[in-house]
């Protein structure tokens, strides 16, 4: 059981995002329904969330929206890229 200090910075530590670089497989299924949700959101000017490996993400609506495409070594990869700015948390 946790208690004072501990709890206090167990909160803290939550609260915080840490850095993370995660790459997350998903069946041809699976990602064709999170496209179909992210294009829908996007269409109708919405945020977006996902959750990936645990962690919920919400996707501001004004997320800036790129397609790489990458070949190296006889491969070829395409990535959809989302990225933003976190919104600095409102001070007390």
């Amino acid at each position: 059981m946790m208690v004072g200090k501990e709890q206090n910075k167990n909160k803290n530590m939550k609260k915080r995002k840490v850095g993370r670089d995660i790459e997350k497989a998903y069946s041809k299924e699976e990602f064709i329904k999170k496209l179909r949700r992210l294009a829908d959101a996007l269409g109708s000017g919405k945020r977006f969330s996902i959750q990936v490996a645990g962690e919920k993400i919400f996707v501001p609506k004004d997320a800036v929206i790129n397609i790489e495409h990458e070949r190296e070594s006889g491969k070829e990869e395409i990535e959809f890229q989302i990225k933003w700015r976190r919104a600095k948390p409102k001070s007390k």
